[in-house]
């Protein structure tokens, strides 16, 4: 059961290294899952080839106490070799990907062209009656150009999840 504070609910990115093998992230999906906490986004992937490491990037959202507790517990797992919690590190880079498909045709195509070259979106497939964007930044930049194109005609969003990495010379 999740501790019970009464503090401000906060948004974290927190890094977790581990190793790269079968089960790892059932592991610490499950983590989550067994304490009733939520995952908004989860991004894994290799990043250390040699050593057989992978980044498990994991978005959540708790009272201070909460965040600690999740950090601790992820430490406490076998194949975890650090976690890293991104929002209280100091300067970090946090991308997301999307892709945005958007059907219309006449002013409403030509709204949706416009819209998306202020959002610096490209256009990665068209048709006559759609479009496919790619769109890269912040999560609040992608949710403000999802909520423009929704009423242009919004038919479906592919999200990747935050990645996230510390600024400077130094690893995390």
């Amino acid at each position: 059961m999740p501790p019970r504070d009464t503090g401000p609910v906060e948004r974290h990115t927190l890094s977790v290294l581990v190793d790269n093998e079968p089960g790892v992230l059932g592991r610490v999906v499950g983590l989550f899952s067994a304490r009733g906490y939520n995952i908004e986004s989860l991004t894994v992937s290799e990043t250390e080839h040699e050593k057989h490491l992978s980044r498990i990037t994991i978005v959540t959202s708790g009272t201070p106490a909460v965040v600690d507790q999740i950090e601790a517990q992820l430490g406490r797992l076998v194949p975890v070799h650090r976690v890293t919690d991104m929002s209280t590190a100091g300067r970090v880079v946090e991308r997301e990907l999307a892709m945005v498909k958007v059907r219309g045709k006449g002013e409403t195509r030509v709204e949706a062209l416009r819209l998306a070259d202020a959002f610096r979106a490209r256009v990665m497939d068209a048709t006559v009656e759609s479009f496919v964007f790619e769109i890269t930044g912040k999560p609040d930049k992608i949710d403000e150009f999802i909520s423009i194109m929704l009423p242009l005609g919004l038919v479906e969003v592919a999200r990747t999840g935050v990645a996230a990495i510390a600024r400077g010379p130094e690893a995390m």
